[in-house]
């Protein structure tokens, strides 16, 4: 199948599927996690890209709340659910698994070690999707949803205090955000997390100031 008519049929199958609830995991996600994957897998070596490409819409496909006791175990269910809309778009029994690796990996909490190039370049691309402007975007809009709050008025960098990103956005920056680039499984995916968490960075040491006060991280 062409490539244009493998992602217009994904592109169907997931505005068929999404019922619009979360704007951090919608067709607009799907599409940045695909073009970095591609980018990433073309910097390291290569990669099937129809794999790269099917595992990018179809990885968020059983999509729980970050506070969902069956977290985990979400990048598995929708591998599981990929394999019937693999299997219609004429993906052969190889490239199915393929694919399902790739999805079943992709996820922070699953634990699961990616272990083809695909996997690496799908899983970092991911998770550039927590830093940068973009991500400054995503955990703010995922802390209104779950309720926390912005930040701890009295010390909002957690000087004085233990960090915790359960109650503040702030703290999610040092407790998971800013450590995302050492988690990277590819030196292409490093270098573009890198980049992106000196984009927080900056953010942080103005809000900082704005506050009064100073950014420890």
């Amino acid at each position: 199948m062409h490539q244009q008519d493998l992602i217009a049929r994904l592109e169907a199958e997931f505005l068929a599927h999404d019922d619009g609830t979360d704007a951090s995991h919608d067709i607009n996600h799907a599409r940045r996690v695909m073009r970095a994957a591609l980018q990433i897998a073309a910097t390291e070596g290569g990669g099937d890209e129809e794999v790269i490409i099917a595992a990018a819409y179809l990885h968020d496909w059983v999509n729980l709340p970050k506070n969902h006791p069956d977290r985990a175990h979400a990048s598995r269910l929708s591998a599981e659910a990929a394999r019937p809309i693999l299997a219609a778009l004429g993906f052969t029994s190889d490239r199915i698994e393929a694919a399902c690796h790739v999805i079943s990996a992709h996820s922070f909490s699953a634990n699961i070690p990616p272990e083809t190039l695909e996997a690496r370049a799908l899983q970092d691309a991911d998770r550039l999707e927590a830093l940068g402007a973009i991500g400054l975007a995503r955990v703010f809009s995922i802390a209104g949803q779950l309720g926390n709050g912005l930040f701890d008025g009295e010390d909002p960098f957690a000087q004085r205090r233990p960090l915790d990103d359960r109650r503040y956005a702030i703290d999610h920056f040092e407790v998971k955000l800013l450590r995302l680039p050492e988690t990277m499984q590819t030196a292409a995916g490093r270098a573009m997390a890198e980049e992106r968490a000196d984009v927080m960075r900056r953010f942080l040491r103005s809000l900082a100031q704005e506050l009064g006060t100073v950014m420890p991280w």
